[in-house]
């Protein structure tokens, strides 16, 4: 479409921009314009200054490869005549500044000198010159001022008449003047490696004073997210634990179930590397749904093992050995129903459906390989930590049966 539209409007601007993943999401939850993938802030109080400033960073981004429809927020200003006050004739006159505004403001906009009531209803009287008067500066400047002596003067003897271009629009952020420059990115490039290409070029760019440069767009987007998504699996990593705390009634049996969790990451990334899947929004949300799908194997293993020990006092490798064989099945069953269930998002078929199929492709890897950890290393960390507790207290008992012992030696 770009090369299409290049130069059919002379003298237009044509932007064209894909909508982005998650492009619903962003519209809903975005504090600012960061619809872009690339957005930056040159905040700076003077206008012309920040133009120039602006438009140095503009061929800066141009020339990036990757890097297209690079935007200045600020247009060209609008034509306006600006009126400049000689406020020391002004002063030497007697009169104030307020008092040539006010005279200037009610010949142009009017005042409001005061009302008509008619049958319970009241009208503003707004007194003001006429409608041929008013139409040029000229004029404005032909308008008279009385000072407190009793002389008339012209206002065009207090004011000094200059052409220039007002602003259309001034944006803010806290308070401080914004100048947003957003670009968007080609097919294939990370926003990432897009934004540290920013950086580069803007490296040895010298901002007046009182200027400064932020990074927005969907790159903050990125950065808030990935804060959020971390608190949310430190989150769902302790809250696990705490549940399974609370229904196995042990402090060592929870860790030996969440075992599985690190090492899910065995699957998860040849799932990401075989299947070309950047690690993006779509896979860490994969990643925290992962946390809580891969215990659910090991806590129907440990459960079992814990069962058979207390209920027919077997041997901790007897226990692992016979849940094992029993809870086979169930395990399998399980993983084979949600990977083949989440086939379809995997493929990624359709219009936007590889939005999604990271997702699908992070916990299908996860799941397969924590099906394999709790099959095998679950079993034997099982079995390990037993057998550390079994000496442990083995070696308490002997120590509790010496004690008297070694009192009466001393």
């Amino acid at each position: 479409v770009r090369r299409e539209v290049d130069g059919e409007v002379p003298g237009g601007e044509l932007d064209v921009e894909a909508q982005q993943g998650l492009w619903l999401l962003n519209r809903v939850f975005s504090s600012g314009g960061g619809g872009s993938g690339i957005e930056i802030e040159l905040r700076g109080w003077e206008i012309d200054t920040a133009d120039r400033v602006a438009s140095e960073i503009r061929h800066r981004l141009q020339r990036l490869p990757g890097v297209t429809d690079v935007r200045v927020s600020r247009r060209e200003g609008q034509p306006e005549q600006r009126l400049v006050l000689d406020r020391e004739r002004i002063a030497h006159l007697g009169l104030s500044v307020r008092e040539v505004g006010r005279t200037l403001l009610a010949n142009v906009a009017g005042l409001e000198a005061g009302r008509f009531r008619e049958g319970g209803d009241e009208f503003p009287i707004t007194v003001r010159l006429r409608r041929e008067d008013r139409r040029t500066a000229d004029d404005l400047e032909g308008v008279n001022l009385r000072t407190p002596d009793g002389a008339v003067v012209v206002l065009s003897s207090l004011v000094e008449r200059r052409r220039g271009l007002g602003p259309v629009e001034i944006d803010r952020v806290d308070g401080q003047r914004v100048t947003y420059l957003t670009a968007n990115l080609e097919t294939g490039v990370a926003l990432g490696d897009a934004v540290e290409g920013v950086r580069a070029a803007l490296a040895g760019l010298e901002l007046p004073r009182g200027f400064s440069v932020l990074y927005g767009g969907q790159y903050e987007e990125q950065l808030r997210a990935r804060r959020d998504f971390t608190i949310a699996i430190v989150m769902a990593l302790v809250l696990v634990y705490m549940l399974m705390a609370a229904q196995f009634e042990r402090f060592v049996d929870p860790l030996i179930v969440m075992l599985a969790v690190p090492m899910a990451l065995i699957g998860v990334v040849p799932a990401l590397l075989l299947t070309g899947t950047t690690v993006n929004i779509q896979s860490v949300m994969g990643l925290v749904m992962l946390i809580g799908i891969v215990v659910n194997n090991a806590i129907v293993l440990v459960d079992a093992v814990n069962l058979l020990r207390r209920e027919r006092h077997m041997g901790a490798a007897d226990a692992v050995i016979e849940a094992g064989r029993l809870r086979l099945r169930p395990i399998l069953m399980t993983t084979a129903t949600t990977v083949l269930g989440l086939a379809p998002l995997a493929l990624g078929l359709g219009v936007g459906g590889e939005i999604q199929a990271a997702l699908a492709r992070v916990v299908i890897g996860g799941l397969l390989a924590s099906t394999l950890v709790t099959l095998l290393l679950i079993p034997v960390t099982y079995t390990t930590v037993a057998g550390w507790m079994a000496r442990a207290r083995a070696a308490r008992r002997d120590w509790s049966s010496g004690e008297p012992d070694r009192q009466a030696t001393a």
